[in-house]
């Protein structure tokens, strides 16, 4: 097919790594977050202490779905050729999670080898145990498109009792540790099973946080002709509805992603284009690995932050003598509250909290009058990380402009060119990178979200609340990428020149091409 080309290309690409920003990314989590994740045992409730390998590994792609589907095939597919332990058949044959990494020579090391090899981003699986470590493997081949990606293949998703009782371990948190991991995750789907289990569900559930990341493969399509494939894309979507419940629409991909002849050629196109599409997808990976890493560790910050400040006020609400046990389960049972409480006096944005039920359970274990009391200068210095470090991590990261990025849509030819918007897109896509970071719901960030990075600018509040109008155009009290865009551009345009008075409106040129054609109030009041 057309896009195997696309995968030669993928493989002899020059990717730019940005090793200054990587060990950068390293000190400051090594000084600035690890210590305050280490102080409340932030590894005991969420996750396991990062490693210089974890940093340095190269992008990995999970595949998940049920069995059959064809995802060892997909990655056999990918790499042209057979890779070790490699097994495919109409039954549930991959019965272990198996990274498939490059090597010198065709070789498999073990899931408890592979877990202390400092040069793989495995440390953290020891948490899972033994009886999960030996359903764990490494398989490492010399195929050229794993120097720039390692993909992970995972058991097919079974369902019911044999689910639950077959597993020695637990699927749907180790998919969870994997998916943190991950810089792309792909939901494989057979054209003829597109029932989703509730193992499946849970699994899918697991990945909240990470949506930007997800993406859909409709696999052996060319089973159906266009007439049923049009019915099964419409079922795809109405489960997929049902389990992400979210407005936004997840991309699905379209094919039949095997070496073999097509079964039925009539939808040939269709299926070259969204290859195509997802070779793009796959080769803008190792291009924006940087930038990846240091939105997971923005992500992972905000997470610490809460969990310290969580941690540190139940053990503040702890009596000093007498009634510690009545009083700690009464936290337990309005652990509700204590978020809330928590959310209120420290304005944090609700999507910051981890799960509720999984941090009552583990809370738990622990007596709260032994928790580590509040340390503000540590969550102070991890604070300024967040509003100061990381931008200026993301000003040493270039744009790359090469074509090898996602497709864009096409003109509108009734709407307003993007090329007399005053933000060029090179300073745009420099922008869209820092509003990822900044951890966006639902596409936008709230008063809350944004306020650090105007901070950052250090210009005096009156200023910053007259951007703050200027940039939220809509009038929502929240703003979009097009509107952050907006808002970083003002600040810069302010600290470049101090002396120049802002607009009282915003000007037409830099009022952007998509909001052409009674909100909250400034964050800043």
């Amino acid at each position: 097919m057309a896009a195997i080309s696309n995968k030669a290309a993928m493989s002899s690409d020059a990717v730019e790594t940005y090793p200054e920003v990587i060990e950068k990314l390293k000190r400051l989590y090594k000084t600035r977050i690890r210590p305050v994740e280490e102080l409340y045992s932030f590894q005991q409730f969420h996750s396991p202490l990062l490693e210089d390998a974890d940093f340095e590994a190269a992008p990995m792609v999970m595949l998940l779905g049920q069995y059959s589907v064809g995802k060892t095939s997909f990655i056999r597919y990918m790499l042209e050729r057979d890779f070790p332990s490699q097994r495919i058949g109409p039954e549930p044959t991959t019965d272990r999670f198996v990274a498939v990494m490059y090597g010198e020579e065709d070789r498999v090391v073990p899931g408890a080898a592979a877990s202390i090899r400092k040069d793989k981003p495995f440390q953290g699986l020891d948490k899972f145990g033994v009886s999960f470590l030996s359903k764990f493997e490494v398989a490492e081949c010399p195929s050229p498109i794993l120097e720039k990606v390692t993909f992970i293949d995972t058991p097919g998703v079974l369902s019911g009792e044999k689910q639950r009782l077959g597993r020695t371990y637990d699927f749907v948190e180790t998919c969870e540790w994997f998916a943190e991991r991950s810089d792309l995750i792909l939901l494989l789907f057979d054209a003829h099973k597109l029932d989703i289990s509730d193992e499946f569900k849970r699994s899918i559930e697991a990945l909240r946080g990470h949506d930007d990341k997800i993406r859909v493969v409709l696999n052996k399509s060319d089973m159906v002709n266009s007439q049923q494939l049009m019915r099964v894309y419409g079922a795809l979507m109405w489960s997929l509805g049902k389990v992400f419940a979210t407005p936004e629409v997840v991309r699905v991909y379209i094919g039949s992603f095997w070496d073999q002849p097509l079964h039925n050629s009539e939808n040939q196109a269709l299926f070259e284009a969204e290859e195509q599409d997802l070779m793009a997808d796959l080769r803008y990976l190792p291009r924006n690995a940087a930038v990846r890493k240091i939105n997971e560790l923005v992500k992972r910050a905000r997470l610490v932050k809460v969990h310290a400040l969580l941690i540190s006020h139940l053990r503040g609400e702890m009596p000093s003598m007498f009634g510690k046990g009545k009083k700690q389960k009464a936290l337990l049972d309005g652990m509700l509250e204590v978020f809330k409480t928590v959310m209120r006096q420290h304005q944090l944005p609700p999507g910051d909290f981890p799960d509720l039920e999984r941090f009552k359970a583990r809370a738990a274990e622990y007596e709260f009058n032994k928790f580590p009391k509040l340390n503000m200068s540590m969550i102070e210095s991890m604070n300024s990380v967040l509003a100061a470090d990381i931008p200026q991590l993301l000003e040493l990261i270039a744009p790359v402009d090469d074509g090898a990025g996602p497709s864009s849509p096409p003109p509108n030819p009734f709407g307003a060119s993007d090329s007399d918007w005053a933000i060029g897109p090179e300073e745009k896509q420099k922008w869209d990178s820092y509003f990822v970071k900044m951890g966006p719901v639902a596409g936008k960030l709230s008063g809350a979200s944004a306020k650090p990075a105007m901070v950052a600018s250090k210009l005096d509040t009156t200023t910053l609340r007259d951007i703050w109008t200027l940039a939220d155009i809509d009038r929502d009290g929240h703003l979009d990428a097009d509107e952050f865009a907006v808002c970083m551009h003002l600040l810069q345009q302010k600290k470049n020149a101090p002396g120049s008075p802002l607009p009282t409106a915003l000007p037409a040129n830099l009022v952007p091409p998509s909001k052409r054609g009674g909100s909250e109030a400034s964050p800043f009041d």
